[in-house]
């Protein structure tokens, strides 16, 4: 797809309180490693993430809206007020779109309870995208279409992830005597999971106050590789192997296709702004793709995989630290579990 009349009037980015290393992990799993003959630091160094965030815990018994709907809410009315003219966007009414892997209920969508602790307007429609790490991404393309047709003339694209439950749980399967060397190695991408919110507010070039443009979007997929990671609330397993040269490989296509259709060349983007894993992935993405890697932002250290955050987040926090000037040409680039795999272009 190619937009013309779609800008990112704001972003807004929240990242969690409490800074949790890969140390203090390993140091509750010291006694798994040390059955397994494990390396103490091997978490960091082999997919150089030396931290990650947490939300702080949640009081016993909060009620709705939840953790995730809570943060959701609260990093998307801070996208309202950065325009300085909430009161008008919000009162416009289009839509909500949540992508966020963790829910705090099956029912209702996080976009629903995102609506109703922003008190918007009767006719803002709300409901969820899922796509594993691809989510915000395929939200923002999603709101960019219904805003290109004047479907809606607002939409907030929102994400917030908190990997604090599926840690502990893993940590806690991992201490366990009869775990093997085959269960840390199917874990280990779980612990290098982190936390944050992010939001994205797009309207229409009508009545927008940026000149950020969000142009297009391609996409390509990978069913053969639908199964290589799987996760619920409780776990997360994954053949690392397979989701890196599987992914590499799809990423390839995708930016052939990002090449003709996005007019795309190794020189004529600023930066790229990626989900990111750790080093590993990054470093083989960017060797493979013949790209600068210079050019990447990097948020993984000490952010770790925030899922479909990751792309936003990363974008909002390497705006904040002056690496994106007006005018710029960025590379929104992103693989999901399934595998799915999304190149987006913004003009900053």
């Amino acid at each position: 797809m190619a937009y013309r009349s779609v800008r990112i009037e704001s972003l807004a980015v929240e990242v969690p309180p409490q800074r949790v290393t890969s140390k203090a992990i390993e140091d509750e799993l010291s006694p798994t490693y040390r059955r397994l003959g494990i390396p103490a630091g091997c978490i960091e160094t082999l997919v150089g993430i030396t931290a990650r965030r947490f939300w702080d815990e949640e009081a016993p018994g909060a009620g709705p809206p939840g953790r995730i709907a809570e943060c959701a809410a609260r990093v998307g009315r801070a996208a309202f007020d950065q325009t300085g003219r909430a009161a008008e966007l919000m009162a416009r009414g289009g839509v909500v779109i949540s992508t966020s892997v963790c829910k705090d209920y099956i029912e209702p969508s996080v976009a629903a309870l995102v609506r109703g602790q922003l008190a918007l307007p009767s006719d803002c429609e709300a409901f969820d995208v899922g796509n594993a790490c691809l989510g915000f991404m395929n939200g923002m393309d999603l709101a960019a279409m219904w805003i290109e047709q004047r479907r809606v003339d607002v939409a907030l694209v929102v994400a917030a992830e908190s990997s604090r439950h599926v840690t502990r749980r893993t940590v806690e399967r991992l201490s366990a005597p009869t775990s093997t060397m085959q269960d840390f190695k199917e874990a280990l991408p779980t612990l290098t999971l982190g936390s944050g919110a992010v939001a994205m507010l797009l309207v229409h070039e009508s009545i927008a106050s940026t000149t950020h443009r969000l142009t297009g979007a391609v996409s390509l997929g990978d069913g053969a590789s639908s199964t290589i990671c799987l996760g619920t609330p409780e776990w997360m397993r994954t053949d690392a192997h397979k989701l890196l040269h599987n992914g590499v490989e799809l990423a390839q296509r995708t930016w052939k296709r990002a090449e003709e259709r996005l007019g795309w060349t190794r020189d004529n983007l600023a930066q790229f702004i990626c989900h990111q894993v750790g080093a590993t992935h990054m470093a083989t993405f960017f060797q493979r793709l013949e790209l600068d890697l210079e050019r990447a932002f990097l948020t993984y250290p000490e952010l770790g995989n925030i899922g479909p955050a990751a792309v936003p987040l990363t974008l909002g926090l390497a705006v904040e630290a002056g690496r994106v000037h007006e005018g710029d040409r960025l590379a929104l680039m992103g693989i999901g579990s399934g595998l799915s795999c999304m190149m987006t272009e913004v003009v900053w």
